[in-house]
């Protein structure tokens, strides 16, 4: 069977540190997979699993879905199975994968710090009422989530979604995961910069393309130009934060190697002016650095976060500027750290002469007939 996964190449211009173990670092010469999850990736790329999900597994039903694809690739298109009904904790170490699956999935929905219309969040009402027992969730990471989603709905919720503007494609799975922007970009009367166009850009060069679609792990991106820092870059894998250069302006921090889960670290800052047209460009060097050199032997080491505390940010800059970018950013002092507790709840200020309001979103399981009335 041929190989598919994007071939690295090694670094012509810069020392890579190298590690006392392999640690399946393709750059690096580790090509043969190391654990199951990366055997399965290089089988097939989770991205092919869409058209067996439209073509076969949603005519034949459940009973016909691959293990491999339902525990594995599904992830790549949103798809998680829910746990059936009756176990409790303790219970799940005792039993097998299989015996612990619903017919039913969880399906996450990407909206990429997008600004939501009306007719968009009607539509994923509609999702909720006709196929989620009535029920929509929505995340801290600005997701929208759907339950007791049944194989066989999940093309027409798809074309729902297309029709809407939003996609669940690379929600989970070790790929770029939903991104997190400001929610009062472009209208916040003491932002920085708007970071809107960036997201977009970052979205039309990574979702769907095999080039970022087999990371060692999630990757999680936020881009904020709000002085509140408002999308929590600390703890992201790459995040862009609003910053103001003495000369150039307006732009971008980068940070990187944030995350919380097993051994939580703090996103590292780099202290470099990026303008808002080359965000795309660094947001694929630093992806590429984790598709290369990230850590592929153990999943509770491969998460971009544990790179760059092994490298340093001064080698991890050197690598990006030297080998992914092909130039050097200007140097910037990062973004002050915030003091006292940071919200969005209430009225602020907006550069429409009016105001913007936030509030907390509802409880988990919201009706969705709620979302199919919202107001115009």
């Amino acid at each position: 069977m041929p190989d598919l996964r994007f071939s690295a190449s090694p670094a012509t211009r810069t020392e890579i540190p190298r590690p006392k173990r392999g640690e399946g670092q393709w750059a690096l010469g580790y090509a043969e997979p190391l654990n199951k999850n990366e055997q399965s990736k290089k089988d097939d790329d989770p991205l092919h699993v869409r058209d067996r999900i439209l073509h076969v597994y949603s005519k034949r039903g459940f009973a016909s879905i691959d293990p491999a694809d339902l525990r594995g690739r599904f992830r790549w298109m949103g798809l998680y199975t829910q746990r059936a009904p009756g176990f409790d904790g303790g219970k799940t170490a005792m039993l097998e994968e299989e015996e612990l699956d619903d017919e039913y999935f969880m399906l996450r929905v990407r909206s990429d710090g997008k600004l939501l219309k009306h007719d968009t969040v009607r539509a994923l009402g509609s999702i909720g009422v006709d196929f989620a027992r009535n029920t929509a969730d929505i995340t801290d990471r600005e997701n929208l989530q759907f339950h007791w989603i049944r194989i066989e709905d999940v093309p027409e919720i798809w074309q729902r979604l297309d029709d809407a503007g939003l996609s669940s494609v690379e929600a989970c799975g070790d790929s770029p995961r939903p991104f997190l922007g400001s929610p009062v970009a472009g209208v916040a009367a003491d932002e920085i910069i708007d970071g809107t166009s960036a997201l977009a850009e970052i979205a039309a060069r990574a979702l769907g393309n095999p080039a970022y679609s087999n990371l060692p792990r999630k990757f999680k991106t936020a881009v904020t130009g709000h002085p509140s820092h408002d999308v929590a870059p600390e703890i992201n894998d790459v995040a862009f934060v609003g910053t103001v250069h003495p000369e150039h302006g307006p732009g971008f921090d980068l940070w990187v190697g944030g995350g919380l889960s097993t051994n939580p670290m703090l996103a590292q800052k780099l202290g470099v002016w990026i303008p808002l047209d080359e965000v795309a460009d660094a947001w694929e060097g630093v992806a590429s650095i984790f598709r290369d050199y990230g850590y592929r032997r153990l999943r509770s080491r491969a998460r971009l976060k544990f790179l760059v505390a092994d490298w340093g940010v001064a080698k991890f800059r050197e690598v990006l500027e030297n080998e992914y970018l092909g130039r050097r950013w200007s140097p910037a002092t990062p973004p002050p750290p915030l003091s006292g507790t940071v919200t969005m709840w209430g009225c602020t200020p907006s550069t429409t002469g009016r105001s913007t309001s936030g509030s907390p979103p509802p409880s988990a399981g919201s009706p969705g007939r709620c979302w199919c009335s919202w107001p115009t």
